[in-house]
């Protein structure tokens, strides 16, 4: 059989299968690649190929359903379109394969009882073995496997049997344990203890990702890919370098390029460098190049990480990891929306902001994919079955590029797309810990992206996007327990003084970022809890976060947080709860067991508190009930007040002042305001009346060992509450629709709050 190459020439790219000259898209040019693939590496003969192929008869009055590439086992097969053998789904290069492309694929291989299914994007190749005895129940039917059959193989029954069981095993565990292999090399090696160990692996991560995102995920960075570049900066690069030391390592050249790249989030020290030899850097490059983190699916290497996460640090780092259950329910309660911002001042390794990435991300997604099945139904129109071949091509075509645009809404890296915004403008996040900080913005990257937020920074003050009433969902886990000393000051070191990057913010932000730094530069010298009303009260960190949290929300914005009960009930912080009622409504209480966070090392019962921040028209509301109150109790004691203000004005009218009379009436008339105010807090409440829905639940899906438990009791209240809180309109939903429209000329168009944009990608 003769090798065959792809031909290109002028704008056209030439198919084997059809033997004519086409239009070269994207799309066109993988198809043809891999048809040369299909010929050279496996053996398949270009006669047992067809390309858009639709069966007659009982398939015909299927819509569109074609296949990119069938092959047959024999001739006579393929003439009497009887069970095609491989069915073909591809995608262009920058169109990463989703699950819907699966299900598309899946759904033409079943009806046409294929035995394997292949979706293909140049950079990825997944195979598919079919099990026809399960279908139509499409998950348990198509099981991944790790290769199709060459085509010598295909009348080998026992040798076809053994590959559709070998099942593709890049799972969640398998990459846990090369993290945790990589993290064995540096101990091993280096003699590093685990957190600094870790530390390393992060630099590398990094590196790796960087690399891999700068080819488009066209390259994987391997052992043999650094290799063969440091020979090349050695001969061509380092050469020409100015202040650069002259015996300065490869690596140590790529993970100073790395700290630039990321130098607006501060997670590097400037003098950071590589912390291990040469031979262990190579060996976990070995380890990881199996994987290209810029596209191996985000659920499969974010969960292996924080799998990895928890394994290595859950006595060293346990605090800093909120149980998935916890963080599941409390996303869902405040269910964010799409173009919402959202924030975890005290972040950890990103749980929370993960989810709520995650949580909008998985919306977006089901939005896209809805529009393509209404702009496919559009475009096709109520005829395309009576169509002629060449006009159902056409109209192929003009399905093929609007998925294609729509794909890119998904992509974090398209400017403008709406995974772009969500990203880079909705998700932020701090640290104190520099570690925890970087583990955040990695495990972020993991899972998809959202990490330009994250900061290592005092959550208790001022950074990049992060400042007074800018956020409408804040979801967090403060800690507990410890106190901010009042001795403890705002210094020079606090003061933000990078002038790229303010002006950057500025002009991102406006005044109010202006206005943010003020919360630093205007008070240096000063108690860091003079910023704080609660702080002349308590200077727990979880009541210092509490108010915090209220401040960064914007007005009617909603927050959930993990506190510890005693905040709920203790009598000393009575004064606390009664400063928060007057800028919030609790709109749910979630008792849970102490259990679930005693393998993170908590010591006391927690609970789940969400509030809501006052709408301008509730801080009236409470204001008035409040004034009302204090109005109602000043009446009883009206005739001791007038006779105290008679008296002090008495005394204030005579030649000869008595300074100690004066002072001992403001004084009983001040202690006398003060316990009417406090005697008309009941009474306020009873004016300001809401309902404050309570939970108790006694199974949070996870134990004390933390191992998952069976009785999770937290869905079905998270199920409760969603009809409980849209029933009664505890906040107000966002009624912003985005959709999308093709015009005549086959141009597509986002809708957003009545206006149109054109997407150009």
């Amino acid at each position: 059989m003769n090798t065959l190459e792809v031909k290109k020439n002028d704008g056209k790219i030439y198919s084997y299968i059809r033997d004519k000259w086409l239009v070269c898209t994207p799309e066109e040019e993988v198809r043809q690649n891999l048809v040369c693939k299909l010929v050279n590496d496996y053996g398949y003969p270009i006669e047992l190929m067809t390309e858009e192929y639709r069966p007659d008869l009982e398939t015909r009055g299927v819509r569109s359903t074609r296949a990119d590439i069938v092959i047959f086992e024999t001739k006579d097969k393929k003439e009497k379109n009887h069970n095609a053998f491989i069915v073909i789904e591809c995608k262009a290069e920058s169109v990463k394969i989703r699950l819907e492309d699966f299900y598309q694929g899946a759904e033409y291989a079943a009806k046409v009882r294929a035995q394997f299914l292949i979706l293909h994007n140049s950079k990825e190749t997944k195979f598919y073995a079919i099990d026809m005895d399960q279908i139509p129940n499409k998950d348990d039917a198509f099981n991944q496997i790790v290769r199709i059959p060459h085509y010598s193989e295909i009348t080998d029954s026992k040798k076809l049997e053994l590959i559709k069981k070998q099942t593709k095993t890049f799972t969640r565990d398998e990459f846990t344990k090369i993290l945790r292999t990589c993290h064995n090399i540096i101990r091993n090696n280096d003699k590093l203890s685990p957190e600094a160990a870790f530390d390393e692996i992060s630099k590398i991560l990094f590196m790796k990702i960087k690399y891999e995102r700068e080819q488009r995920g066209t390259k994987v960075f391997t052992k043999e890919e650094f290799i063969e570049k440091e020979k090349w900066f050695e001969k061509d690069i380092r050469p020409s370098l100015k202040g650069t030391p002259k015996d300065l390592p490869y690596m140590q050249f790529l993970f100073a390029n790395t700290k630039e790249e990321f130098k607006d989030d501060q997670l590097f020290e400037d003098n950071e460098v590589i912390k291990i030899r040469q031979n262990s850097f190579e060996q976990i490059l070995e380890k990881l190049q199996t994987y290209n983190l810029s596209d191996t699916q985000d659920d499969v290497k974010g969960i292996a990480f924080e799998q990895f996460l928890g394994t290595t640090f859950r006595g060293e780092l346990g605090q800093y990891f909120t149980p998935r259950t916890i963080v599941d329910f409390m996303t869902s309660v405040l269910d964010p929306k799409e173009g919402e911002t959202v924030c975890d001042p005290t972040c950890g390794s990103g749980g929370f902001l993960i989810k709520a990435f995650e949580y909008i991300r998985e919306k977006i997604e089901e939005d896209v994919k809805n529009a393509k099945a209404e702009l496919r139904s559009v475009i096709e129109g109520d005829n395309y079955d009576k169509l002629s071949e060449q006009e159902q091509l056409s109209v192929n075509e003009r399905v093929e590029s609007m998925q294609t645009i729509l794909n890119k809404e998904l992509d974090t890296q398209v400017e403008g797309s709406r995974m772009y915004n969500l990203s880079r403008n909705c998700i932020y996040g701090t640290d104190a810990n520099p570690r925890m900080a970087r583990t955040s913005k990695m495990n972020m990257i993991m899972h998809g992206d959202g990490h330009g937020g994250v900061h290592h920074h005092d959550g208790l003050l001022n950074v990049n996007g992060i400042f007074e009433e800018r956020f409408d969902v804040i979801l967090t886990n403060p800690p507990f327990g410890a106190r901010i000393d009042k001795n403890q000051k705002i210094t020079e070191a606090d003061r933000f003084t990078d002038e790229d990057l303010i002006t950057k913010y500025t002009k991102k932000y406006g005044e109010a970022y202006e206005k943010a730094l003020q919360q630093v530069n205007d008070n240096i010298g000063k108690s860091l809890l003079s910023l704080y009303d609660v702080g002349s009260m308590s200077g727990l960190t979880e009541i210092l976060f509490m108010e915090r949290c209220l401040k960064l929300l914007k007005k009617g914005g909603r927050m959930g947080m993990v506190l510890p009960e005693g905040v709920l009930n203790t009598s000393n912080l009575q004064k606390i709860r009664e400063y928060f009622e007057g800028k919030a409504k609790i709109i749910l209480i979630c008792s849970i067991p102490q259990d679930v966070f005693i393998a993170a090392g908590a010591t006391v019962k927690p609970s789940l508190v969400f509030f809501k921040r006052f709408t301008e028209e509730e801080e009236l509301q409470y204001l008035g009930a409040k004034t009302k109150a204090e109005k109602e109790i000043q009446q009883k004691y009206i005739s001791k007040i007038n006779a105290l203000e008679e008296k002090i004005a008495t005394e204030k009218a005579k030649k000869i002042k008595i300074k100690a009379l004066i002072g001992a009436a403001e004084k009983e008339l001040k202690d006398l305001k003060k316990a009417i105010a406090e005697e008309a807090k009941p009474l306020t409440k009873e004016y300001f009346n809401y309902e404050i829905p309570v939970a108790m639940i006694e199974d949070a899906g996870i134990t004390s060992t933390g191992a998952v438990s069976s009785g999770n009791q937290l869905p079905a209240l998270q199920n409760e509450y969603k009809e409980y809180r849209t029933t009664n309109k505890l906040w107000v939903e966002s009624d912003s629709v985005i959709s999308y429209t093709i015009n005549s000329l086959g141009k597509l168009y986002r809708i957003k709050d009545g206006k149109e944009v054109e997407l150009k990608w």
